[in-house]
């Protein structure tokens, strides 16, 4: 078969791109190796985790907080198995999806492992030994990324797990240790601490969410504190132990000092992701790498070998769906001879705990680095009107501005919604608006909006409602 474009996984990189590809014009197909399209976020990374993140909250809440609203239950007892049925129907229903999505823009997909054999050559090797060449013109690698092994521990997904394993746990563990602080290990510790599970968390570094603003790293942990997750920071973990159906983690101060054994009945391993390029066959044809093994491309997603492009966790830049997706687009317009773009100073980053945290652009530690004087305004929901009668006061808007232009350059969000919520700064920042712009803008009365435009007054240190 001949084709304009193949594009090698069908994540939400690879498959928003070969949709965008096929509504350009271009003879598109795809290959896949999973058995079902949407690769690890759909099948075993966001989209499940987002769906236990709800059912979990929806727990606490009848456990802890209906009472509050007078609305009175008695104490709701977990069915572990039928709330996983519920998280693999959600994922069954994205999955299919995209399958449908494909079909109905005219795209072949292939199932199988793809690997380079050569120039506009793409090999197929499918499981019952079989294989194929696809032809084509271009090829766009978009095949994601795979969790960060720990030197000397071994994953079994059933004591000592990855994300994959997090999510398929087949009873609430009584204690659960995460190594690793930043988004996935907090998601999944959020999960299970709701379900009644003990969590601590050991971090190597001496603060959580590592590359997200620092105030909003501080505060975020003491709402997490209070929740009940245990924290040891500046900590690295040296060894696990398994044995009789639980583990043994041994833990060092990070500068060094005396150890410490930490009992646990599930260790999570969740230090973060690394490019996935196995079997492509890139030494085949000369793809180059760089030193964290994330294939190197030029701001038009190309790499060193003529045809073939890359897009997503697999090259530079945060390891977020949103952004490969945003990326699958540009590469396709680029390929049909449009301008596609990707506005990287402008990519929400999102926890989706709760409270959600969210944030766009600069934080102010980003700034002080770059010499760059700026405002800031900040506005906490113990003073917004919906939050306070929807009791869900935690958190804060923290938006930072030009100090001479007053353009926003950063907006950091704890708080409930945040993921939406940021969402409005985001479109604001795309057209460079200017804290002052946001400030202006109408927002309905009673909304948690409110207090993104309370923030933006804030940057000219003229509130209303503190």
């Amino acid at each position: 078969m001949s084709y304009d474009l193949v594009v090698i996984g069908t994540g939400p990189g690879g498959y928003v791109c070969a949709i965008r590809a096929a509504q350009l014009g271009l003879k598109t197909a795809v290959v896949e190796k999973r058995a079902t399209h949407g690769g690890t976020c759909l099948n075993v990374g966001c989209i499940p985790s987002k769906a236990l993140l709800h059912a979990s909250e929806a727990f606490e809440d009848a456990s802890k907080h209906f009472a509050d609203m007078g609305v009175v239950v008695s104490a709701p007892e977990l069915d572990l198995a039928k709330m996983m049925t519920f998280k693999q129907d959600g994922v069954d229903g994205n999955t299919k999806g995209v399958e449908f999505l494909l079909k109905k823009n005219g795209i072949d997909a292939y199932r199988g492992t793809a690997r380079l054999a050569g120039a506009g050559r793409v090999e197929v090797l499918s499981e019952d030994g079989g294989n194929q060449i696809l032809e084509t013109k271009n090829v766009v690698i978009a095949t994601g990324s795979d969790v960060t092994r720990l030197p000397g521990v071994t994953i079994d997904e059933k004591i000592v797990v990855s994300s994959t394993g997090a999510l398929a746990l087949e009873q609430v563990p009584d204690r659960l240790l995460i190594i690793g602080a930043g988004v996935i290990g907090l998601e999944l510790g959020s999960v299970w601490r709701r379900l009644g599970a003990q969590v601590t968390v050991v971090e190597y570094l001496d603060r959580i969410l590592p590359g997200m603003d620092g105030e909003v790293g501080k505060q975020f942990q003491r709402i997490l504190g209070k929740q009940g997750v245990q924290f040891r920071l500046s900590s690295k973990v040296t060894g696990v132990e398994v044995a009789d159906g639980a583990a043994t983690v041994t833990v060092e101060p990070a500068a060094g000092g005396e150890a410490e054994k930490l009992a646990a009945d599930v260790v999570l391993v969740a230090i973060g992701r690394v490019p996935y390029t196995e079997g492509l066959g890139l030494e085949t044809v000369g793809v180059g790498l760089d030193n964290k093994g994330r294939i190197q491309t030029d701001s038009h997603y190309a790499t060193n070998v003529t045809g073939i492009y890359a897009i997503g966790d697999v090259i530079a830049g945060p390891m977020l769906a949103h952004k490969a997706e945003d990326e699958g687009v540009a590469v396709a317009e680029l390929l049909a001879g449009q301008s596609g773009h990707v506005n990287y100073g402008v990519i929400p980053n999102v926890v989706y705990t709760y409270p959600e945290v969210a944030s766009v652009g600069k934080s102010e530690e980003e700034l002080k680095k770059d010499g760059i004087a700026y405002n800031a305004g900040k506005f906490p929901f113990t003073a917004n009107g919906r939050a306070k009668v929807n009791h869900t006061t935690d958190g804060f808007v923290k938006i930072l501005a030009d100090a001479k232009t007053d353009r926003v350059l950063g907006v950091h969000i704890v708080g409930a919604d945040a993921g939406n919520l940021i969402a409005e700064v985001a479109v604001a920042m795309e057209f460079g608006a200017s804290a002052e712009d946001v400030a202006r803008t109408c927002h309905a009365h009673p909304t948690l909006t409110e207090a993104v435009k309370e923030a933006a007054l804030a940057v000219g240190k003229r509130a209303i409602h503190i």
